[in-house]
C-alpha cells in the first residue's frame, strides 16, 4: 500500500507541465475590444509588434492582486523600455474597464476580452488567476506562458 502511494505521489508531482509556445488559430482569430472601441483580431495584436517582445498581462481593476502588482509591472516597464506591454482586461464592463487604466495609470497598449474567460483566449490560457502575465519573444513563441507574479524569475529571464 505504501509502495503505491510513494508511485502515485511521484507521478502526481513530479511531471513537469508542459505549456504551449505558439498560440492557437483559433486563439490568433479571437477578437478583443480597443481602447477606441474597435474590434481587433488577437493575431493582428502580436502581428502589430512582430519582432518585439511582448508581455502579455492580465487583469482586471477590480482584482486586488492585480492592482497590487501593477508597481511591479511600472517597474518591469522602467527596466525593459523596448518592450511592448499589452494589457488585456477581464473587467466586467468597458467603463470599469476604461476607469481603471486611469485610476491606476496603465501604460501600454489595452484591450478588452468582451466574452472574457470563456473566450478562445481565456480557453487557451486557462485562466484561474489573475494578474496573469506572458511574455512573447520577438519570433513570435511563448516564452513565459503563465506567471502570477510580474516579478517572476522566469519574466525577468525571458526580458534578457
Amino acid at each position: 500500500m505504501n509502495y503505491l502511494f510513494v508511485v502515485l505521489f511521484v507521478s502526481l508531482f513530479s511531471c513537469k507541465t508542459e505549456y504551449p509556445t505558439k498560440f492557437s488559430e483559433t486563439v490568433l482569430q479571437d477578437t478583443f475590444t480597443s481602447i477606441n472601441g474597435d474590434s481587433v483580431a488577437f493575431g493582428d495584436v502580436l502581428k502589430a509588434h512582430e519582432g518585439k517582445t511582448i508581455v502579455i498581462d492580465v487583469w482586471a481593476s477590480w482584482c486586488k492582486d492585480c492592482i497590487q502588482g501593477m508597481p511591479k509591472v511600472k517597474d518591469l516597464q522602467k527596466d525593459n523600455p523596448d518592450v511592448v506591454f499589452v494589457f488585456l482586461s477581464l473587467d466586467r464592463g468597458e467603463d470599469a474597464w476604461k476607469r481603471g487604466i486611469k485610476k491606476y495609470d496603465v501604460q501600454g497598449e489595452h484591450y478588452y476580452l468582451p466574452k472574457g474567460k470563456k473566450s478562445a483566449f481565456g480557453d487557451f490560457v486557462d485562466i484561474d488567476w489573475i494578474p496573469r502575465y506572458m511574455v512573447v519573444d520577438s519570433n513570435g513563441s511563448i516564452k513565459v506562458f503563465k506567471a502570477i507574479e510580474a516579478d517572476n524569475n522566469q519574466i525577468i529571464e525571458a526580458l534578457k
